[in-house]
């Protein structure tokens, strides 16, 4: 192992580890969360081994819970896992020479987590920059599975732990993942759209509020930005 190797994969793991340290709550809610709604141990670690999307976990654990149909369950989490598709798409560009060695992995440990580090010009171009991703990718992948074990434990030997407000390390997870990337108006709009549409719809109790809050929201951003472009030209 080269030194530039070296480098690149201890880099990956140091500029990783704060965001595996901020979702530790997350992780352990997740675990426990599905113990104490009737999963399995071995079919809550499944779900953090082989679907390895929190937001989607989370759902799907209390829609199947509450007994959801089947279909309701499939859209909901297919829409709110749909945003790794247009990841794929931003960095299409950047991976597109390299060979699917590479680009398999890469794919399967693009979380919001490691596309928040692929806005430099040059991520994914080299070998030690692929390296740096897949060392920060599989670091987050190992951590997110260890906390989900510790949430495993906790929810088979303690109380419910949803009353702890574990809950609250997703939003902040994710503002601190968004508010860096709102860089222009068409932006703003979406994720204030966002935010408004899904508080009004859930404390109506609209079944498929999340799905309709992220519709709505990229609908209202993509109009914006089709007519700032329109400006733009005129």
């Amino acid at each position: 192992m080269t030194l530039s190797t070296k480098r690149a994969l201890l880099k990956g793991f140091l500029d990783m580890l704060p965001l595996c340290l901020a979702v530790i709550p997350w992780g352990i809610l997740c675990g426990s969360l599905a113990i104490q709604n009737g999963f399995s141990a071995f079919e809550t670690q499944a779900m953090s081994l082989l679907v390895f999307a929190g937001s989607a976990q989370l759902v799907a654990i209390e829609l199947m819970a509450g007994n959801t149909p089947l279909l309701t369950i499939l859209f909901t989490t297919f829409i709110i896992s749909s945003r790794h598709f247009l990841y794929g798409l931003a960095v299409r560009h950047k991976v597109i020479d390299q060979s699917l060695r590479w680009r398999l992995p890469v794919s399967f440990v693009l979380t919001d987590e490691l596309f928040a580090f692929s806005h430099h010009r040059k991520a994914y171009r080299t070998k030690t920059r692929l390296i740096f991703a897949l060392s920060a990718g599989f670091s987050f992948y190992i951590t997110w599975n260890l906390w989900t074990l510790i949430g495993i434990v906790a929810g088979s030997l303690l109380p419910d732990l949803t009353n702890l407000g574990l809950d609250f390390a997703i939003a902040a997870t994710f503002i601190a993942l968004v508010i860096p990337g709102i860089k222009n108006l068409a932006t703003l709009a979406t994720v204030v759209s966002a935010g408004v549409v899904a508080t009004v719809l859930k404390s109506q109790g609209v079944e498929l509020w999340l799905v309709a809050a992220a519709l709505s929201a990229m609908t209202i951003g993509y109009l914006i930005s089709r007519i700032q472009d329109k400006l733009e030209h005129n």
